[in-house]
């Protein structure tokens, strides 16, 4: 083993990684233009048969009114809460503590809109109904993820999904969905998008997560919001002259993937078993809800990456690029099934799993 290779460079020369939909490199883009015609006219400014049948197609299948896409995610969501927020007359949101807006958007909501989030629940578990009726604050607008993520992708039942909408319904909280992977929990809902949705006032969906598109998302909700939501994706710098690149991928990849959904949660919950048998390993949710979960092992980083990369470099499996140190003793990462895991050669994967229960056996016992 090279003793200077580090846990990415080994990853990316393995053959076989374990998660994802491949590599995204610009053939992606090469892919999802192979059969469009040229003379197919672009989008300008939002407008153009391209883009307005695209939205209509999606707030379809989420069973809005209407939806616009979006550049990003980011964009969409924070513009979304603007908006109830305005149309409340009140300043203030709630939302999980690792929601993406609170850990990952430089604190856009507040230096943009000064609105302020108040936390429900702890880092450790979702929000529950108990938590939404014990709220202190009035606020405009309650954002739920689903899949929580940051706690490797949990779920609510969706008994207690239907009571905090009913609750926020009888209580004027407008209920905002995060459904950056909302493709990805239908079948262990069991239920279609659009009927996941109709729980939500507004919802927004990602074309980069699980679908593997270039990058985009879509806001969906009733006719009027959407087409103030217009307004403000001008403001933001949304509105580019074309977003056809983004349009043409999120399209080509959802009708490629979106049959799919059913073998990524069934591959999830496959792989987390055989992760589940490995000595000072779990993986969180024990059982997957959803084509992701995270993996967490009794080892600190230093001792775990030269553990990974002979692995990778004796069985062409490439588990994880990257280590989150947890604690001292112990890191984690997460794992998002797509195409890749069906053409994994599966003897091999095993092997991966059996030499890192070794390994760990024998630094354990």
């Amino acid at each position: 083993m090279d003793d200077n290779m580090t846990l990415s460079a080994a990853f990316k020369q393995a053959l076989y990684p374990v998660g994802g939909n491949g590599k995204r490199n610009v053939r992606v883009l090469q892919e999802a233009f192979e059969d469009i015609d040229g003379s197919v006219e672009s989008d300008i400014y939002g407008k153009g048969e391209l883009i307005e049948d695209f939205q209509r197609r999606m707030a379809n299948y989420v069973g809005k009114e209407a939806a616009v896409f979006f550049p990003s995610g980011t964009m969409a969501q924070q513009i979304a809460l603007r908006m109830w927020c305005d149309r409340q007359g009140l300043r203030r949101v709630a939302y999980h503590p690792l929601c993406h807006l609170e850990i990952h958007e430089e604190d856009g909501l507040k230096e943009l809109h000064r609105i302020e989030p108040i936390l429900l629940a702890d880092k450790t578990r979702l929000i529950t109904l108990e938590d939404v009726m014990n709220m202190r604050e009035d606020v405009a607008c309650l954002l739920l993820e689903l899949p929580q993520r940051e706690i490797g992708g949990q779920l609510p039942d969706y008994r207690e999904l239907e009571a905090i909408s009913a609750y926020c319904r009888e209580q004027g909280i407008k209920l905002h969905l995060d459904g950056a992977r909302l493709f990805e929990i239908t079948p262990y809902y069991n239920k279609s998008a659009a009927e996941i949705c109709q729980l939500f006032d507004s919802v927004y969906v990602s074309f980069y997560k699980g679908i593997g598109g270039i990058a985009g998302a879509v806001l969906a909700g009733e006719e009027p919001l959407i087409q103030e939501s217009k307004v403000w994706k001008r403001r933001y710098g949304g509105d580019l002259i074309s977003l056809y690149p983004y349009i043409v991928s999120a399209d080509y990849y959802f009708k490629l993937r979106i049959q799919k959904m059913d073998q990524y949660y069934h591959h999830a919950q496959e792989l987390a078993g055989l992760y589940n048998q490995c000595y000072g390993v779990v993986t969180k949710p024990v059982e997957p809800v959803s084509n992701m979960f995270h993996v967490h092992i009794d080892l600190p980083r230093e001792q775990l990456e030269p553990i990974l990369i002979s692995i990778y470099e004796e069985t062409g499996i490439g588990l994880t690029s990257y280590l989150h140190q947890n604690d001292e003793k112990s890191c984690s990462y997460e794992i998002s099934i797509g195409d890749s895991y069906a053409n994994l050669p599966k003897d091999q994967l095993k092997l991966a799993l059996q030499m890192l229960d070794e390994k760990l056996g024998e630094r354990g016992r």
